[in-house]
């Protein structure tokens, strides 16, 4: 009896080299070559040297740059295109590297450039007198603006980039905590309160997300002194529980120019800026839901309106007195 193969159909014995050899894998569809170690180490020694060349193109020093993880390269990677998509190198104002940080050094504060979806596109290196982070260390963080904010004001924010972006060109100004250094947080007691006072503006024609970015200018708050009895930035006022002023310290002439007399049955919101009207109400519905006299409700960083006409920074905190009858709040101007 003849023993056929079952490859190529010839007897066994005429033919056994179609026989696949013992100790190798025959490919199929379903179950592709498994990797070997040696294709895996040339597949790193691949990445780390396109790593390396990204690495090398980067516009920052080379003792930052021997500083940085995979991860770091490549989100100031991302950084960068998204900066060279809304700025094209042809676009880019001639000033150098020394001009550019001397004009740096003559704002109060950093400024911070957005897209359209909150990320990141440019963050000026002065940054890191505000923060004590460097642009490096910020971005360790995240790639999106709320990856550096304190978690408190992500809903904030969100609301104040949406109603920018609803209306471009229209400036919009708020207040919220920026992550920073270790050594800071030892020092001041925490993240820094930034003023982010910017808009979106298309940067080219036409219009469009992609050529569209949040521009503004990021001014630190002074720091709340520890001490709190120091009542030099302070004044209290009480207000019935609609927020009615009913009275004020007289210190509250010195820093809105208002005399006790002229506040008194005027509304809290009267004078709040309008971009802060829902910030004010919520604090307001949360010293009505508290329990009972002297149960304070959370602090809120609010815009009130000088006499004068211009605008103050308060940091208000809020709580019921007077067995629950009455609302007194505690503000301090801040610079």
């Amino acid at each position: 009896m003849t023993i056929f193969c079952s490859h190529c159909h010839r007897p066994l014995q005429a033919e056994m080299s179609c026989l696949p050899r013992r100790g190798k894998e025959v490919p199929r569809a379903n179950k592709p070559f498994r990797s070997t170690k040696s294709a895996s180490k040339a597949r790193r020694d691949q990445i780390n040297v396109e790593l390396q060349a990204l690495r090398s193109l980067l516009p920052i020093s080379a003792r930052e740059k021997e500083r940085l993880s995979y991860l770091h390269t490549m989100a100031l990677v991302c950084l960068q295109l998204r900066g060279a998509q809304l700025f094209p190198p042809d676009c880019a104002p001639p000033a150098g590297p020394a001009l550019g940080m001397e004009l740096l050094s003559l704002l109060p504060g950093f400024l911070l450039v957005l897209s359209a979806d909150g990320k990141l596109v440019y963050i000026s290196e002065n940054v890191a007198q505000v923060l004590g982070l460097s642009v490096v260390e910020l971005l360790a963080h995240g790639d999106v603006v709320f990856d550096i904010l304190d978690q408190q004001a992500h809903e904030d924010v969100r609301e104040k980039l949406l109603l920018a972006q609803e209306e471009p060109g229209r400036e919009v100004t708020f207040v919220c905590e920026m992550r920073t250094s270790k050594a800071f947080q030892l020092q001041h007691g925490g993240n820094r309160a930034v003023v982010v006072h910017g808009r979106f503006t298309a940067l080219r024609w036409p219009p469009s997300r992609s050529t569209t970015a949040f521009l503004a200018l990021c001014t630190p708050v002074r720091q709340l002194p520890a001490d709190a009895g120091s009542q030099d930035d302070l004044f209290q006022s009480t207000h019935s529980l609609d927020m009615t002023f009913t009275d004020a310290t007289e210190s509250v002439t010195y820093h809105l120019g208002y005399h006790r007399e002229e506040l008194r049955g005027q509304s809290w919101y009267s004078l709040l800026h309008p971009e802060d009207a829902d910030l004010a109400a919520s604090q307001h519905r949360a010293v009505g839901e508290s329990l009972g006299a002297g149960a304070a409700a959370d602090t809120a960083v609010l815009r009130v309106l000088r006499r004068d006409r211009t605008w103050a920074w308060l940091h208000v905190s809020a709580r019921r007195d007077g067995g629950g009858r009455s609302i007194t709040c505690t503000s301090r101007c801040l610079r």
